[in-house]
């Protein structure tokens, strides 16, 4: 089941000729892709497991080199892949941490009580992530920044925000 794992990055393009995988990281701690010795890839819809050979930085970008994967043609078929790992992979979380994933669809309200939407969807930008909070009548870009992030209840699928001027 697909909820069982978690996405940690998406395959963007590929790096050099010897089958080197040019990912965009998911996770706020990139560093966690040297702890593991393999992921999955889901391959449009086919989730495969693959070893890890290398693992090196480059700007932004996490570039991967799996084992089996030996040439640009072949690294060229993960285009737009995510790569993923099971829940057990999963770094612990420290006080007032969540994962990404547990934030789709709740719900948002302000600190008056007033009802956003829900979640659909984060921008992941170099600043801050930014939720996009969908209702009836439009969508509301929240940025994921102290001042505005008052609590998440993650028991009760509820955030609480404060709205800064201009957020409207």
């Amino acid at each position: 089941m697909d909820s069982d794992y978690f996405v940690i990055g998406k395959i963007v393009n590929t790096q050099g000729i010897k089958g080197d995988l040019r990912v965009i990281p998911t996770t706020d701690d990139i560093s966690r892709f040297e702890l593991l010795d393999f992921v999955y890839i889901d391959k449009r819809g086919n989730l495969n497991k693959y070893d890890i050979q290398n693992v090196r930085y480059h700007k932004q970008f996490v570039l991967l080199k799996l084992k089996g994967v030996d040439d640009m043609t072949m690294a060229e078929s993960f285009k737009n892949s995510e790569i993923k790992i099971t829940k057990d992979m999963a770094l612990p979380l420290g006080e007032d941490e969540y994962y990404i994933r547990d934030l789709y669809f709740m719900e948002v309200v302000t600190d008056l009580g007033e009802v956003l939407g829900k979640i659909e969807d984060i921008i992941f930008t170099g600043a801050n992530d930014v939720y996009v909070v969908k209702n009836d009548t439009g969508e509301i870009l929240i940025p994921a920044i102290k001042q505005c992030i008052l609590r998440v209840d993650k028991e009760n699928n509820k955030m609480t925000v404060r709205l800064l001027e201009g957020l409207r």
